[in-house]
């Protein structure tokens, strides 16, 4: 019996041994995974072809690009690309290679529309990207159509945007956007004059690279019911896991017309400001990136990590949500970032703005918790949105934690909580219950909700519409509360046969203190991430579930039009689409 009972005991310990290893595997692998969005790319080197000169001055190897093609195409290699450190992303490696590509334009012979001079990714940061540059006789317009022996690729044509704003010009400086990466792309370049006559005509074949990322060229996808139109741009989509560095472009009919190429993380959002890009390019920096790819500025956020968003601020600024490195509570503070100076300021401390209630009720995710990626992080409120609103100085923010939007005014002085709103039960009993915007109408209300915008003005001053990306998903892993739920809120990370996640628009009434649900519609469920947002003039709307791995545009009543299927590890945070006009395209 003696014996027996150390037999079980043995077996217990063992068993309780390899849960704890299982939960400290889990524990490391999740912590791996999560830290891959701090990471820094490491090689920027790419295939190059033939030597042909070396700049001393600028320290620049001049190279044939390794691949076939009718035009003479050129690289730009900065001396120290191999070396431990080097970036893109550095405003001083950036001129260098502006100065060389100068050199290269103001070479004697000129550089003409059927020999002009082409460069591959002049300034590393869009992997297909082709430079081109080239003088005229005659003022005109130069457009392009990009073909591929393929029945499942069609045609893409765009016209290329000047840097001058003029619609036409005998000086044409432009990157090609459409060049599809492994495929052998036939050119057709049309110069027309004013009156819409083509001056000339050129055809060029280019066998591009690979792209950097491995990452397919072409989505499958699916057709929806609605007969609506597709909108103009391209789908930009952010934070891909397991591509993270990148940002990829697909067309209407899925096929890859652009990667980008980042130090790490990912895109969070896309900002245009006076004619070029502002974005996130790794977890502690964003850059202004010009139409052909340079970088002109990057903005180091020092002790700050950005999470999740970034939107315009006032005038000349940039407001991002963030986390402080090494501190014991995330995801919950908002900074503001100079475009002209690179100064970084806080606004907002949620930490500090809602301490009471963050001490009093909350506490670091467990390992048990849906979010054990977390575990050990006082992930205590987790904004994933920002919104800032310069006629009342105010964020409207969106946490998931809560499953609440909330909004501070006076942010620049002294900020005060304007409102909250959300299931009002979560905020019972504490001293925020007062903030809860009364609910007007039967509707049920939103959980683990990402994406919050501003839509639009309302009827009156203290009207206004937000919309947002209802994830339809409760979990709470750092307080001890259960809310009573609609039967169609999904509580499991991944749903089955009848889960949905939805797409809402709030109106919002200030004066009144309610908020009533305007418009919905249902879409692919993802319990986390993901967004939803206005595309084109139509009124089509961009959603992407990214738990899921789709993203799909919809028509103005709700429908689906198209939907795409994309790759990744777990899951792509966002989808946005944009027409790049101005930018890229006149």
């Amino acid at each position: 019996m003696k014996s027996k009972k150390m037999r079980l005991l043995r077996i217990a310990i063992v068993t309780a041994a390899c849960i704890v290893a299982g939960l400290l595997v889990t524990l490391a692998v999740s912590k791996w995974f999560v830290a891959q969005e701090s990471r820094v790319r490491t090689v920027w080197q790419v295939d190059v072809g033939a030597l042909l000169g070396r700049d001393e001055e600028l320290d620049l190897e001049l190279r044939q690009a390794a691949l076939e093609s009718e035009l003479s195409v050129l690289q730009l290699v900065p001396g120290e690309v191999d070396q431990e450190g080097f970036t893109y992303y550095d405003t001083g490696v950036q001129d260098r290679l502006a100065q060389g590509l100068d050199k290269l334009k103001s070479q004697e012979e000129g550089w003409s529309a059927d020999a002009p001079l082409a460069v591959l990714n002049p300034f590393g940061t869009g992997s297909n990207g082709l430079y081109l540059y080239f003088k005229t006789s005659q003022a005109v317009q130069v457009s392009y159509t990009i073909h591929v022996e393929d029945e499942d690729i069609p045609d893409y044509t765009a016209t290329a945007a000047r840097a001058d704003g003029q619609t036409y010009g005998r000086e044409h400086e432009f990157q090609m956007i459409g060049l599809v990466p492994g495929r052998t792309n036939h050119v057709t370049m049309v110069l027309r004059g004013s009156w819409g006559n083509v001056r000339q005509q050129i055809a060029f074949t280019i066998e591009m690279p690979d792209t950097h990322s491995g990452y397919p060229t072409q989505l499958e996808y699916t057709q929806g019911e609605s007969t609506a139109a597709l909108s103009d741009g391209l789908f930009a989509m952010m934070r891909t896991n397991g591509y993270l560095g990148y940002g990829f472009f697909f067309d209407n009919s899925g096929v890859l017309r652009y990667e980008m190429v980042l130090e790490g993380y990912g895109l969070d959002r896309m900002l245009f400001y006076q004619g070029d890009l502002i974005t996130c390019v790794s977890s502690t920096h964003l850059a202004r990136i010009t139409p052909l790819g340079r970088v002109t500025q990057v903005y180091d956020l020092g002790s700050y990590e950005l999470h999740h968003d970034i939107c315009f601020g006032a005038e000349g600024k940039v407001v991002a949500l963030v986390e402080v490195m090494e501190r014991e509570t995330i995801e919950d503070v908002v900074v503001e970032v100079d475009l002209q100076t690179g100064e970084v300021c806080e606004l907002v401390d949620f930490s500090a703005f809602m301490e009471d209630f963050r001490l009093e009720y909350t506490y670091p995710v467990p390992l048990t918790s849906d979010f054990f990626w977390q575990a050990g992080d006082w992930d205590w409120i987790h904004l994933n949105t920002v919104q800032y609103l310069e006629e009342d100085d105010s964020l409207i923010v969106s946490s998931r934690e809560t499953s609440t939007i909330i909004k501070v005014e006076q942010v620049h002085s002294q900020p005060v909580l304007a409102w909250m709103a959300g299931d009002p039960a979560f905020w019972e009993g504490t001293e925020y219950e007062d903030f809860c915007l009364t609910p007007e109408g039967d509707f049920v209300y939103q959980y683990g909700q990402h994406s919050v915008e501003y839509y639009g003005p309302g009827e009156s001053e203290g009207v206004y519409y937000l919309s947002l990306y209802n994830n339809n998903y409760w979990a709470n892993s750092t307080r001890d509360y259960e809310p009573e739920l609609d039967e169609s809120v999904c509580t499991a990370l991944y749903g089955g046969d009848g889960d949905y996640s939805w797409v809402y628009v709030y109106k919002v009434d200030e004066n009144q203190g309610t908020f009533s649900l305007e418009e919905s519609f249902p879409v692919p469920y993802s319990s986390i991430v993901s967004n939803a947002a206005p595309a084109g003039e139509a009124g089509n709307w961009v959603v992407n579930s990214g738990v899921a791995n789709v993203y799909g545009e919809y028509d103005d009543s709700g429908t689906l039009i198209r939907q795409f299927a994309y790759d990744c590890s777990m899951q792509g945070y966002r989808t946005f689409k944009e027409d790049f006009v101005g930018y890229w395209f006149a």
